[in-house]
């Protein structure tokens, strides 16, 4: 395996993949950690759940260099993800217990009925190359607090972030096995999944991979989780607080290079404020700051690479074809590196690739509607149902219009983000299950009833 600096593409470092033995190794190590680790007390699981976020924040910077160099994010909001990893280990080292804690039911006098939640084995996690740390500490926080074990096979251009993420772990004190980074290709996932040793399985990712695991999953009877991205609106009406939506909106759809699934890509407007809002939101495009990555000052750094880059480009290229207008951006930038600007489109016809498809990188689509039932109507009209943002002075309102929205999590005046408290995950296309807070450590253990007469 090869890393490239999507900055520079530059190569940075190869690294051996594991063989088909390697994983078998890894596959009984896990089974024999998962005996041991699923009778480790509580208090201790939390205890090593600490230890990991004091790592993690004594080595924050060390980290988000890592991050930075393998796939471009700007090194100040990879020192961010850094943060919320430790956040999210702190979490659930203080809430895991009550999490799980026994729950009781009515019963006949002189019996008891209750279920508890006992873990299930080893989890196979396959994760993305976007969030490289958060994204594996948002599954194995939760997962190793409730005893079960982590396999991790990460995106192939971010493996110095797995081995470092495995590291923590095994610095942190968490015994060998309990959680494993594995370095190999896509094609032997199913394989994993089909597993015996391999009790259930979660990934983040395209809606392919997604449709693979599952289908594999599924077919051995065995639990998975999906986060499948989204094409996710970010709705603006007529007594919306123009300026904060724009400001917002910029940095919903910008962060990360605009390479997140939860990222505001649909900005659907009412007219009577359609070309004001605009005009706001290419302004605050337009002041963003693109360049190295590892300058504090970098607002936007390049794309992963430069095949992710032209797939962008071509996807912008098209929508322009059928009859989209360009108001800012629109065409790679002329410097070394994986670089596409903030771009913003209006006009869009339907079908077009800023329509209809998710566009991973900074390019944000306005579409203009006249009232409220359109603006849910056109909101709904996409494959994806992952995370919505909609911005209104009426918060009865935007209560309202977001129980009619076809998503997983929707936020009113703000952007739509992941948070340890609350859970995560979407319908339709955009997958299924819930990460994170209560629901996301119940995802992957036995909801056990015990009856004692």
């Amino acid at each position: 395996m090869e890393t490239t600096n999507p900055a520079t593409n530059e190569r940075i470092d190869t690294y051996e993949a594991d063989s088909a033995d390697d994983v078998d190794a890894a596959l009984d190590r896990a089974t024999d950690a998962y005996a041991d680790w699923r009778e480790v007390p509580m208090r201790e699981r939390q205890e090593l759940l600490v230890n990991a976020a004091a790592i993690l924040r004594d080595r924050k910077r060390e980290f988000a260099e890592l991050m930075t160099r393998e796939m471009g994010k700007p090194i100040s909001q990879a020192e961010s993800e850094v943060e919320k990893c430790a956040w999210g280990c702190e979490h659930y080292a203080e809430y895991a217990e009550a999490y799980l804690a026994d729950e009781y039911y009515p019963s006949p006098p002189g019996t008891t009925a209750k279920t508890q939640y006992d873990p299930i084995g080893p989890v196979l996690a396959v994760m993305p190359w976007n969030y490289p740390f958060w994204q594996v500490f948002r599954f194995a926080a939760p997962s190793l607090a409730a005893g079960n074990v982590g396999l991790l096979k990460h995106a192939s251009n971010v493996p110095g972030c797995a081995l470092a993420i495995e590291e923590i772990f095994r610095e942190a004190g968490f015994p060998e096995g309990v959680f494993q980074s594995l370095l190999i290709p896509s094609d032997l996932v199913d394989d994993i999944v089909e597993d015996d040793r391999v009790r259930a399985a979660t990934l983040t990712g395209s809606g392919p991979a997604g449709r693979a695991v599952a289908s594999t999953a599924g077919d051995q009877l065995k639990p998975t989780v999906l986060e499948l991205g989204g094409s996710d609106p970010f709705i603006v009406f007529d007594d919306a607080d123009l300026d904060a939506a724009a400001e917002t909106g910029a940095l919903a759809r910008n962060l990360n290079g605009g390479q997140s699934c939860i990222a505001a890509k649909r900005f659907i407007v009412h007219e009577s404020v359609a070309e004001a809002f605009t005009e706001k939101l290419v302004d605050e495009v337009e002041a963003l700051t693109v360049g190295d990555p590892m300058d504090e000052d970098t607002d936007v750094g390049p794309q992963s690479s430069e095949g992710a880059m032209e797939h962008l480009h071509e996807q912008v290229e098209a929508s322009v074809e059928a009859g989209a207008t360009v108001l800012a951006g629109g065409e790679p930038m002329d410097r070394e590196g994986a670089y596409y600007p903030p771009t913003v489109l209006t006009d869009i016809p339907a079908n077009c690739p800023a329509d209809s498809e998710e566009l991973f990188g900074p390019v944000a689509s306005v579409f203009t509607v006249g009232d409220e039932a359109q603006a849910i109507e056109k909101a709904n009209d996409t494959r994806f149902g992952l995370g919505a943002s909609i911005w209104t002075e009426d918060r009865d309102r935007g209560e309202r219009v977001a129980g009619r929205i076809d998503a997983g999590c929707t936020f009113i005046n703000q952007l739509t983000k992941s948070d340890p408290r609350v859970p995560f995950g979407g319908v339709k296309d955009s997958g299924y299950g819930r990460e994170l807070s209560k629901e996301g450590i119940h995802e992957f253990v036995n909801r056990k009833t015990v009856w004692i007469e």
